[in-house]
């Protein structure tokens, strides 16, 4: 196939504009592209092509010529009709293995852009007659991206290449009419449409955040330049905007473990099958996740080898082997790693990845009390890291028995909320595991109060994984993009220079350049990352939009005007609001701007997420509270039947307020936690779960979740 770059090389040659390409999930058969394209948020009006491979008959002695023609996809492509325009004997949709060896890719692959110059000499080439008259089409441009051009242009594109045949297909009989579209499928096309986003680019965000939440959040990463859709189902590539915030959130969570006596280590991401199914709680929480592998080549292991889900497993006989004596305790160690989870059917990125990157901490120490406190000494960090990282708000709390880490004693959990779709997301976990995991793995050392006797010792785990980036771009982007707050963006400032016209001197115009560049340079000795786009082929508008969308928090222009008054215009990202600094005072200004926009944007959400949590004591306020995009918190008896009732109870019955996101699940409401910040109200003996009428003990927090 015809490289990316190769096809916009050729379109150029041919006086042709620049394609807009698109990227989105990876897609074989053609209506996974459809999907996919649709999904991506393509400004419409568009047609989508389809390129058919033909076989024809052909005698045994001579060579296969295949026929490819290329079609709008709402053509109907008759072969017969093709076999008469082209005098070819009853040609036939080509095998996979022709394709592949024509083409080198699987059949659902091909497109009008996987003709090159060396294939076009083995086949014949045809066109849709009403192909060439199409003001947009989109053109397969690989698994994962398509090409938006004119109908024009492709048909220029395989007339470079060789003879090219028009076929007009409306020779065909017309197929019998479709059935009308059903009302569910009517007013999801409506939707749809409402979505959108008037006069929206296809560079830029082309649907709502509050219309069409999956396509705006899968648009705001991919045109944010935050990651790339991988040829792997759930698997993604994190961008360096993405990962540079991740480095940052390691290197301040890093910092402050070690500051606790915790030491990083590694260990292996494989997993024997017998040391897995050890721990069987354990296991069987995570059983359906587990990726195995069984084959070296073309042999069969003698036994499966499991990719960790967690390392439990992994490193406590390990912990049984270098803990012998209460004087090896405590042992705090830490891994920065990736896992394997592959349960799912929906993945989203960020939020439910079949690999992801994380932290994980395992420790060990001889009592109850010192694993206790260490417990939530983690749970502060990792709420410190939404909070004064992410400018994310969460509630702080305890799992329920039902919802805790599988063979563990209790699980400590921030919870975060999602104004947007109204739904609870798990942020980071804390778990105290007790002795469950040591008795399990023999991790035992002599009790210093009783000569002779052994005791088990007391263990921790706890995670933070990229999760947190998912949740800070749901949160803070808007239909321009993305909005990132300061402290963990890869670039805090971009600075554009403005006013550059044709009229402007070349002195003119290297001041201003020479101006923005030292700028650049003034701020990043100052500490800021800042970013100087001096790209003489793009306007400023243009630039604007672009720093917009990549989510860069403070923006400032330099033009002859600011020259002159020695000052620059600087524009926050998460308002719009303009205000005039000093060049100089630029070093101690722009810092200080930045801290600002950092506490704008958490007030924000945290003003946002407060007024969305509910109070609630009568079970027949808790649906209406969920409907409207609330979590809610109530008196509740702390049996798990009960748990599961609320669930079965408050699942979302068919009402029409709100489409439905089967990759963000409404299913009925689940326990988020049991905040630690408990609000009055609860009466011992009198006060009854809202739920089911028995006495309640503590307030929970319910909700719609991820």
């Amino acid at each position: 196939m015809a490289s990316l770059e190769t096809v916009l090389s050729s379109l150029a040659k041919l006086s042709v504009a620049e394609p807009t390409v698109v990227a989105h999930a990876a897609a074989g058969s053609d209506a996974e592209w459809t999907a996919a394209v649709a999904a991506a948020g393509a400004a419409e009006p568009y047609e989508l092509t389809k390129t058919l491979v033909l076989k024809p008959k052909t005698a045994k002695s001579a060579a296969v010529v295949p026929i490819v023609v290329v079609a709008l996809a709402a053509t109907r492509t008759s072969t017969s009709v093709v076999s008469k325009a082209l005098s070819a004997k009853d040609a036939r949709l080509a095998t996979a293995e022709l394709v592949q060896e024509t083409f080198g890719i699987a059949p659902g692959e091909v497109s009008a852009f996987s003709v090159t110059e060396e294939i076009a000499g083995k086949v014949r080439l045809a066109v849709d007659a009403k192909l060439a008259a199409a003001p947009v089409v989109g053109v397969r441009a690989g698994a994962d991206k398509t090409a938006f051009t004119t109908g024009a242009a492709v048909v220029a594109y395989l007339k470079a290449l060789g003879e090219v045949a028009e076929i007009d297909f409306d020779a065909a009989p017309a197929p019998a009419p479709a059935a009308a579209p059903s009302g569910a499928a009517a007013a999801a096309k409506a939707a749809a449409e409402a979505a959108k986003i008037d006069g929206a680019a296809l560079v830029g965000i082309t649907v709502s955040k509050e219309g069409n939440f999956p396509g705006w959040y899968q648009q705001v990463l991919t045109k944010g330049d935050m990651l790339d859709y991988y040829d792997v189902s759930g698997c993604y590539i994190m961008k360096p905007a993405s990962y540079s915030i991740w480095e940052k959130i390691q290197a301040w969570f890093d910092g402050h473990i070690k500051a606790l006596g915790v030491q990083n280590s590694y260990f292996p991401m494989f997993v024997s099958s017998k040391v897995l199914e050890k721990e069987k709680d354990h296991v069987e929480g995570f059983a359906p996740e587990v990726a195995w592998v069984t084959r070296a080549g073309s042999t069969e292991l003698e036994e499966p080898i499991a990719i960790r889900p967690t390392s439990e497993t992994v490193m406590y006989p390990y912990y049984a082997k270098w803990i012998r004596s209460h004087r090896d305790l405590p042992l705090k160690l830490n891994q920065w790693n990736s896992v394997v989870r592959w349960e799912f059917k929906h993945p989203q990125p960020f939020l439910r990845t079949r690999e992801f990157l994380w932290q994980e901490g395992h420790t060990a120490f001889l009592t109850r009390e010192e694993a206790e406190t260490e417990v939530m000494q983690i749970l502060d960090l990792y709420s410190r890291v939404y909070t004064d990282l992410l400018a994310v708000p969460v509630v702080k709390g305890r799992k329920t028995e039902k919802e805790r880490f599988a063979g563990g004693l209790f699980t400590a959990t921030t919870e975060g909320y999602i104004p947007a779709t109204g739904r609870g997301i798990q942020g980071a976990t804390s778990h105290c595991l007790g002795q469950n995991f040591s008795k399990m793995f023999g991790i035992t050392v002599e009790d210093p109060n009783n000569e002779g006797q052994k005791i088990n010792v007391w263990q921790n785990s706890w995670g933070l994984s990229t999760r947190v980036i998912g949740v800070m771009v749901m949160i803070h982007g808007d239909n321009k993009g993305l909005v990132l707050p300061p402290r963990i963006a890869q670039y805090q400032v971009v600075l554009v220079p403005c006013g550059l016209t044709s009229s402007t001197t070349e002195e003119q115009r290297k001041a201003i350049i020479g101006g923005v560049l030292d700028m650049e340079a003034e701020l990043k000795k100052a500490g800021v990352r800042a970013i100087a786009d001096v790209r003489d082929n793009y306007s400023p508008g243009w630039k604007f939009s672009e720093w917009e969308l990549r989510g860069v928090p403070l923006r400032l222009e330099y033009g002859p005007k600011d020259h002159k008054n020695q000052q620059v215009l600087g524009v926050r990202r998460n308002t719009g609001a303009k205000n005039t600094v000093a060049r100089a005072e630029l070093a101690a200004a722009v810092p200080a701007l930045l801290e600002e926009i950092q506490a704008e944007l958490y007030a924000k959400a945290k003003a946002s997420m407060d007024s969305h949590i509910i109070r609630v004591t009568d079970w027949k306020d808790f649906v209406p509270a969920l409907n409207q995009k609330n979590l809610v918190q109530i008196p509740w008896c702390g049996v798990e039947e009960c748990e599961d009732e609320i669930k079965e109870k408050s699942a979302r019955q068919e009402m029409g307020e709100e489409e439905e996101d089967s990759r963000a699940p409404s299913m009925g409401a689940k326990s988020l936690c049991i905040p630690f910040d408990q609000p009055a109200g609860i009466v011992a003996g009198e006060t009854k779960c809202a739920s089911c009428g028995r006495d309640a003990i503590q307030w929970c927090m319910f909700g719609r979740s991820y």
